[in-house]
């Protein structure tokens, strides 16, 4: 029998906190069990067989069989444990097994799973008023993409719609995903294969201050300098071109690199000056992971668009989406919006979203990120203080990046921009899977980006680990 309509949306928690624990498991092992019939060499063999795998060379590849998860921990086929100490890809912000995010999908499930986005739907309702609410006040409406690459493709189609400019500005050392507009926003050498590139994409350098050749007396300097820089381009540029600006708030994987002081405000300036929208990309450092809700509050600027992913549902299914100031939004009352996707606003996602934002809220889990991010900020430093192979440590939150260089004084990166044929990085990254600490890198940065709801214990032992393996890299310099 269908089920009639609801007038609010449920607690997302509600069916884990009446239904027994016992019950629970013996549902969480049978569904394991129907899931797990093949053995790890069937299931790779399958896998290898039929699928292709992101960024890599296909032969030589060894996946590992995932068989399940709980909080930072995930397991083999085998039994085997390991840290995730990358959040998978620094989305996974409440770890493996969030029983109420569960129960929220499942929920949705029961009522709809799909119906098209012309329709309004509950979840993406209930949703987009809580993302709006986390928001600052200058922000107006949300439109709902399946991930990070499509967010930032709208929200520039937007910007280029609002203000009738063409060029958008971003960052060499960025990553913005890999589809085609999303990949010409991207500076670094994923870039490549869609070039040339679309016309009317435009780079800047970042304020990446620890390979810098000028030698600033302060953040403030440094953040100036970069900032005339930027606007003496967009003069040369033509400002009325110039649609948007668009940066990772903190550059993400490209090494964590934390924007010096003054610097997001500088930029805000500028965008103000000559009628540029500013879009910040949040989809790796928003939802909690640095401390706030969003990467730009720790710099106290306000953006035109930002764009998010990742954390919105913890990857559970997969959301992500633009938000766009209420000037924007208003814009569109009497302008058509040119954008459209199948999945805008999927309902399981946003239920899935909504499970998880409330969970944030339940959780303190700001409160939770302040503390173990001062315990991580504590051990990197050691690390940088100990290791001659660790040249910088950056870290915000539960968001950060060890820096391994040839030599300290030099500074010279433990492998080149864009090349290891050796394959440096790979082999260190494959030491610490050895001893179950599972992360990735990129360039010559280890990240490390735990879920949210590590615990200081928990980061010690992890973090002594990576120091080990960090030991043995020095020895081999």
């Amino acid at each position: 029998m269908p089920r009639g309509p609801r007038t609010g949306p449920r607690a997302p928690d509600a069916r884990a906190a009446s239904r027994a624990p016992a019950e629970r498991d013996a549902n969480r092992n049978s569904q394991k069990r129907e899931r797990t019939d093949m053995d790890s060499a069937q299931i790779k063999d399958l896998d290898l067989r039929y699928n292709l795998h992101s960024w890599s060379k296909q032969a030589g590849l060894n996946p590992l069989p995932v068989a399940g998860g709980e909080g930072i921990y995930y397991y083999d086929t085998d039994g085997n444990r390991y840290t995730d100490m990358s959040s998978q890809l620094v989305n996974l912000n409440v770890g493996h097994g969030c029983q109420p995010i569960v129960d929220a999908i499942k929920e949705q499930a029961e009522s709809y799973c799909f119906i098209q986005p012309s329709c309004a739907s509950e979840p993406r309702a209930v949703l987009a008023k809580m993302v709006i609410d986390r928001m600052p006040d200058n922000m107006g409406k949300v439109f709902f993409t399946l991930g990070g690459a499509d967010a930032n493709e709208n929200a520039i189609k937007i910007a280029r719609l609002y203000t009738g400019r063409k060029k958008v500005f971003s960052r060499y050392r960025s990553y913005h995903g890999s589809s085609f507009g999303a990949g010409n926003l991207t500076g670094e050498p994923r870039r490549y294969p869609l070039e040339p590139g679309i016309p009317g994409f435009v780079k800047f350098f970042d304020p990446y201050l620890y390979h810098e050749t000028i030698k600033f007396d302060s953040e403030e300097e440094a953040s100036a300098y970069y900032v005339s820089k930027l606007r003496e381009q967009i003069v040369y540029e033509g400002p009325d071109q110039v649609a948007a600006v668009v940066l990772e708030t903190i550059t993400g994987s490209n090494g964590v690199i934390i924007p010096p002081r003054g610097y997001l405000p500088g930029v805000r300036a500028v965008c103000d000056e000559f009628g540029i929208m500013m879009i910040c990309d949040e989809v790796m450092c928003g939802w909690c992971r640095t401390g706030k809700m969003f990467g730009f509050e720790n710099f106290d600027v306000k953006p035109d668009i930002v764009t998010f992913a990742k954390g919105i549902t913890s990857g559970y299914v997969p959301l992500g989406g633009c938000v766009v100031s209420k000037d924007i939004a208003a814009y569109f009352d009497d302008h058509t919006l040119q954008c459209g996707l199948t999945y805008s606003g999927h309902p399981l996602a946003c239920a899935a979203g909504i499970a998880c934002l409330k969970f944030y809220d339940d959780e303190h889990i700001l409160d939770r990120v302040k503390e173990t991010g001062a315990v991580l900020a504590e051990l990197e430093d050691q690390l940088l203080e100990k290791h001659a192979c660790v040249g910088d440590v950056r870290h915000i939150g539960l968001f950060s990046a060890v820096e391994l260089v040839r030599d300290k004084k030099t500074r010279e990166p433990l492998v080149s921009w864009g090349r290891d044929p050796r394959g440096i990085m790979p082999g260190i990254i494959s030491r610490l899977a050895e001893r179950r600490f599972m992360t990735y890198s990129h360039e010559n940065n280890i990240i490390v980006a735990p879920p949210l709801v590590i615990t200081a214990d928990q980061l010690r032992e992890e973090m002594a680990k990576l120091d080990e393996v960090l030991g043995e890299v020095d020895d081999e310099l």
